[in-house]
């Protein structure tokens, strides 16, 4: 057993050697107690502190459009950084623990954070059922889940639909995003929202078109507070 255990250490190792795992989001090998992310870029990632000041990009991004407690996103997105590969091979390379890893970094700045306290539920954007067959996973979900185990949250698994399969959001103005969202949100079981406070919960925000018209839609089923959180915000 002794010799068994020893020849599968050097064959990971020379594994590890000829085909190492690489950092998401710069690329170079990992060691291996490290996961998806090396200890240089978790130090290093361009953090926001969004989740101390209610007077954040992202908030001023939903100010007069939504009702909102506190809104805010762990990390500044840019065209070209490590937070666009990080994003990158969360959403088109299959690294659903990728984002488990990325929710549970974003719970540990709300776990310290006073504005974000008594919150009932989380609830993950919802990628079109068809979609999401394609990609294999809801990119958001893997974050809730993260965020529900470092916060010991419950998320609220299918309860908020994408009914409609929308076109890119990419090349569109803020107008028309608003519109290419309008009625694409459903609720599946309203019963569970009810008087909760609810954390919405993306991967990326930029006009915010998409969590406006998620919050429309779980304020017509009864949520008496709305917290948002992301994981990065293009600003």
């Amino acid at each position: 057993m002794k010799f068994f255990n020893t020849t599968l250490i050097l064959l990971q190792d020379l594994t590890g050697l000829l085909f190492p795992e690489l950092c998401c989001a710069c690329n170079t090998p990992l060691h291996r107690a490290e996961g998806r992310i090396c200890t240089a870029c978790i130090h290093n990632l361009p953090y926001t502190d969004h989740h101390n000041y209610k007077d954040n990009k992202v908030a001023r991004k939903l100010w007069g459009r939504i009702p909102f407690h506190h809104a805010m996103a762990l990390l500044h997105f840019r065209k070209g950084n490590s937070v666009q590969n990080l994003i990158h091979h969360l959403k088109y390379k299959g690294k659903k623990d990728l984002g488990v890893k990325l929710g549970t970094m974003l719970a540990g700045q709300l776990t310290g954070s006073p504005h974000y306290q008594g919150i009932d539920l989380i609830i993950p954007i919802p990628l079109h059922k068809k979609k999401e067959k394609e990609r294999g996973y809801n990119q958001s979900m893997c974050i809730a889940e993260g965020l529900s185990a470092g916060l010991n949250i419950p998320v609220a698994k299918g309860c908020l639909i994408r009914k409609i399969a929308t076109s890119s959001q990419t090349r569109k103005s803020r107008y028309k995003r608003y519109e290419n969202m309008r009625e694409v949100f459903g609720i599946a079981d309203p019963t569970v929202l009810a008087g909760k406070h609810v954390l919405l919960v993306d991967d990326v925000i930029t006009t915010g078109a998409t969590i406006e018209a998620c919050a429309m839609e779980l304020y017509r089923h009864g949520i008496s507070k709305l917290s948002i959180a992301a994981i990065a915000f293009a600003d």
